[in-house]
């Protein structure tokens, strides 16, 4: 069984126009998919990925309703969304609420495109309904194409804020997109997922071997980051490892699946 904990989709009225808007902003990188829900959900059958998280990232405090009404609509046997919330929306912890009551199995934050650090303290009360609720966390971590330094979910930052947490944190692109070596230095070891979303674009082979050996396998995630990357690039990435039945089935199904079921 495979599970990718890590795709994203639009609803169709605005999927081309995020898609061309994400694409500029990347650097021209080419989505794999028309960004809809049925472009998704082709892709992960033509990969072979039995189950997958959505996650939906709400980009200003105004959207974050109208994106936690599309995640729930994705619900089925197969799709598992993650709702979001603005860190700066009034009723953002009523919000969480509604995420909880409306099934969705956890929460998306993008610190970039959110414009806030997440060892600011004026996250711990957000930190602190996420946790009361059990929903699990998940995180855009470390470098993001669109945006320029200071970025705003570093590792070191991350385990700062992990402080704070009583929940399911997962940091996604093997805990810090582009920052291998201070994931190793601030992360390895402690109580937080690292997805493997992008991750063949950003970490090497030796690189991955080591996270794997010094963080472990029961906390890596099977992520693909569709329509970014494609679920057969981190399958590519995961073959070379040298890895036993029992490490592979953790980290392409068990572990994601734990996190799911709490």
């Amino acid at each position: 069984m495979i599970l990718d904990f890590h795709t994203h989709c639009f609803p169709e009225k605005i999927a081309a126009k995020a898609m061309e808007s994400l694409s500029f902003a990347s650097g021209g990188v080419r989505p794999g998919t028309d960004g809809t829900a049925r472009g998704l959900e082709k892709r992960m059958e033509e990969c072979g990925v039995d189950a997958y998280v959505v996650l939906n990232i709400a980009t200003n405090p105004k959207q974050m309703h109208n994106v936690n009404d599309f995640a729930a609509s994705l619900k089925s046997e197969r799709v598992y969304p993650f709702g979001s919330v603005h860190p700066d929306a009034p009723d953002v912890l009523d919000e969480l609420c509604r995420i909880k009551e409306m099934g969705l199995r956890g929460v998306k934050l993008h610190p970039e495109y959110q414009r806030f650090f997440v060892d600011d303290e004026k996250m711990k009360p957000i930190y602190k309904k996420i946790s009361e609720l059990g929903l699990a966390l998940t995180f855009h971590a470390g470098f993001d194409p669109g945006f320029i330094a200071p970025f705003h979910a570093t590792p070191e930052r991350l385990a700062k804020a992990l402080k704070w947490l009583e929940c399911d944190v997962i940091a996604a692109h093997w805990g810090s997109l582009g920052m291998e070596e201070d994931v190793r230095r601030h992360l390895h070891g402690l109580p937080i997922y690292f997805d493997m979303g992008h991750g063949s674009s950003c970490i090497t082979r030796l690189g991955a071997l080591r996270c794997i050996e010094e963080h472990g396998a029961d906390r890596i995630l099977f992520a693909s980051d569709t329509p970014w990357h494609s679920p057969t690039q981190e399958l590519d990435l995961l073959n070379t490892l040298g890895l036993s039945e029992s490490e592979r089935n953790m980290i392409l199904w068990e572990n994601g699946m734990k996190i799911l079921n709490r």
